[in-house]
């Protein structure tokens, strides 16, 4: 079976130059916890993900410890969003992205995604983004075919 058997060929995308609060909405909207990030001819550049997003609004660890309580440190957590929702995301991609083709064998692509605990790998062709596969996608594919 062929990675685009399967791929999600629509995947929430973002370009390079938007805000980190736009980023955030996306994430939150989509429900995915990678957005595909394109430069502004619509190329593949990198990959996104919600956990560079929440790591990059974090309060350092001393500033949480001074902050005395929970309510407190989730109040600079807060506030640290609201400092860096208008920064934009470039600083964040990942820009050395595993990338998939969509003629690539699937099994082949689980392997991958299994050895180094990726959860969507992006298809890409051409410098296109033709879709993702998810590890959804594959238990879809191995549930169609039992």
């Amino acid at each position: 079976m062929r990675v685009d058997e399967v791929m999600t060929r629509f995947p929430p995308t973002i370009r390079l130059g938007a805000e980190l609060r736009r980023a955030a909405e996306l994430i939150g909207s989509s429900e995915v916890g990678q957005l595909m990030v394109l430069d502004h001819d619509g190329r593949f550049v990198g990959v996104l993900s919600e956990g560079d997003v929440v790591r990059a609004v974090l309060p350092r660890a001393d500033d949480v410890r001074e902050a005395g309580s929970i309510a407190a440190a989730f109040a600079a957590f807060v506030a640290r969003g609201h400092e860096l929702a208008g920064r934009e995301v470039d600083a964040l991609v990942i820009t050395d992205a595993i990338t998939l083709r969509p003629t690539d064998d699937l099994t082949a692509a689980a392997v991958v995604m299994a050895d180094r605990r990726i959860r969507r790998l992006p298809v890409v062709e051409d410098g296109r983004l033709c879709g993702t596969v998810s590890r959804t996608d594959l238990c879809r594919a191995v549930l169609a075919h039992a």
